[in-house]
């Protein structure tokens, strides 16, 4: 949809949904600077970029690119691996690691990698977004009560450390937070009611009392969107860097490409993953050099954009103007937000995540159960980043452990019909005389391709009275080297005893590295099969005697 030809309606409902979701997104934002360890003006630099850019340069018509609750616990385990509790130094790590991030976007953007997202399974996603939420609420208890700050991420720790320290609760602070908090779930049930702008304007109404009885409050918001040369890392601080910027491309893009796919999908809308990649990339850079937060589209800010009636894009540049206003306007009574209120509007943005109700499709299924209890658990034990490291590689693992197992099916010709299926499952099915037809049930490669054809050995040992052996290789539409010479190595043994080999149902571009790989015992005749009944058929022609040639 091009925005400048959007008709009067159109730009009315993106003008309402801007001013909306601009009040929604600016104590957020600021909120989420306190998760990620930044000044408040990180998170307020980043909303601005965020939402011009992609108004510029993006094609979804609902994401609103901001900062994210995710990245910026992320930016905040990496600030405090790499530079301790030294603010100055977490500030200036942080940029840089942003400006890293936006960089590996744009790489992973020219390089054509919009399928990126696709590392992260969605359980891996939902069980980490669970187990992060539990992190994030936990750590701004002491924002909402007056505890002590909490250190680290280990849950049990963070339980025991908010035990211990329980006598140090500021009542009032406690009160005025756990009152947000209820006000903004009572604001849900009621359509369109902006319950985060209500708790701020009565926060921002009574900080004057509160701040008199020792409620912290936002404090000054110092804005000067001057560009800074980022702090290189230090010589030992370059993988590390790296490694977390990597970590933020993930999240951020996972995370990012779910919500702009889903409500495309919604609305028959195309989709762009590779310029998605490229204007994060922008967004993220130009955050960096600014000294902001890492930006993506969060789930929450473009649901609720879409729910706000917005049209096009310009109801994101209408928000990102709505936020410079307000920044220029009403900046003084920003930072009289009393902290208590930010941590309860934190917890209520991230309790959306704790429903139990998103791993029942996985119970339901029996599918991917142990998955998603991994990365609720590896978050919980072993911190945000190295959770979702730990996650994802978790996730790789079970893959190729799936796909290692050797499997293995014997098909026969079903009611003398043309379709060959497995006797194992079909009883009733006939094998051609003299010919035993194999079918691996994973893709061929390095780790299965040796054992599968193992067991290919053995059932032509078993059967007696073999004289063709048909292969059919619909499930791999590749062959690596291992695969190769591994299925080189079954010819030349089926050969030595005299029976011929011929391969069914090839791929293109597997048949085409077939005949560029010239194995001796498989010639360009015995690739010509089309299906399995073209592969029986030349198997009972007189000349397919032997092996051919």
């Amino acid at each position: 949809m091009n925005a400048t030809s959007a008709p009067t309606s159109a730009r009315v409902a993106d003008l309402l949904a801007g001013l909306a979701i601009a009040g929604l997104l600016v104590p957020e934002a600021v909120a989420y600077s306190g998760i990620a360890g930044m000044p408040p003006q990180a998170g307020v630099i980043a909303l601005f970029i965020g939402l011009v850019c992609y108004g510029l340069l993006g094609r979804s018509r609902f994401a609103i690119v901001s900062s994210t609750s995710s990245s910026a616990a992320v930016l905040a385990a990496g600030t405090l691996a790499l530079a301790g509790n030294d603010i100055v130094s977490r500030v200036a790590i942080g940029a840089t690691l942003v400006l890293f991030g936006g960089v590996c976007f744009l790489i992973a953007g020219f390089a054509r990698l919009g399928s990126l997202s696709h590392l992260i399974a969605r359980p891996v996603l939902r069980g980490y977004t669970f187990g992060l939420a539990i992190v994030i609420a936990l750590k701004q208890l002491p924002h909402l009560g007056g505890w002590p700050d909490l250190r680290g991420d280990f849950v049990p720790l963070l339980v025991a450390e908010l035990v211990r320290t329980s006598n140090q609760v500021h009542i009032i602070t406690l009160c005025a937070g756990l009152i947000a908090l209820a006000l903004l779930f009572l604001c849900e049930r009621v359509r369109r009611l902006p319950g985060s702008l209500l708790v701020i304007a009565l926060g921002v109404i009574a900080s004057g009392w509160l701040s008199a009885h020792n409620v912290s409050l936002t404090g000054a918001i110092n804005l000067h969107m001057a560009l800074g040369v980022p702090t290189w890392p230090a010589s030992g601080q370059w993988l590390p860097s790296v490694e977390l910027a990597a970590a933020l491309l993930l999240i951020l893009y996972a995370e990012s490409y779910s919500s702009i796919r889903g409500f495309a999908l919604k609305h028959n809308d195309p989709v762009q993953p590779n310029r998605d990649l490229l204007v994060l990339g922008v967004a993220n850079v130009l955050s960096g050099l600014l000294h902001g937060m890492p930006v993506g589209a969060g789930y929450s800010g473009t649901s609720a954009n879409e729910a706000a009636g917005a049209q096009s894009r310009w109801s994101g540049l209408i928000a990102g103007a709505a936020v410079l206003l307000m920044v220029l306007l009403l900046l003084r009574w920003i930072e009289r937000i009393p902290q208590a209120v930010l941590a309860a509007i934190v917890i209520h943005a991230v309790s959306k995540s704790w429903r139990l109700s998103v791993f029942r499709p996985y119970l339901v299924w029996k599918r991917d159960r142990l998955l998603a209890l991994a990365a609720v658990l590896a978050v919980l034990s072993l911190g945000i980043l190295n959770g979702l490291l730990v996650a994802i590689a978790f996730s790789l693992v079970l893959l190729l452990r799936q796909l290692s197992v050797a499997r293995l099916s014997v098909l026969g010709r079903l009611a003398g019909g043309h379709d060959f299926v497995d006797i194992a499952q079909h009883p009733d099915a006939v094998q051609p005389p003299g010919v035993l037809i194999l079918r691996p049930e994973e893709p061929l490669f390095f780790a299965n391709a040796e054992s599968v054809l193992t067991l290919a050995r053995e059932q032509v040992q078993k059967k007696s009275g073999v004289k063709q052996v048909i292969l059919s290789l619909e499930e791999s539409p590749d062959l690596d080297s291992t695969a190769l010479e591994s299925l080189g190595d079954f010819s030349s043994w089926l050969q030595s005893l005299g029976i011929s080999l011929r391969v069914a149902r090839l791929k293109d571009d597997t048949r085409a590295l077939l005949l560029r790989a010239a194995l001796p015992q498989l010639s360009p005749q015995a690739l010509n099969n089309w299906s399995v009944e073209d592969a029986v058929s030349a198997c009972s022609a007189p000349s397919s005697t032997g092996n051919p040639t």
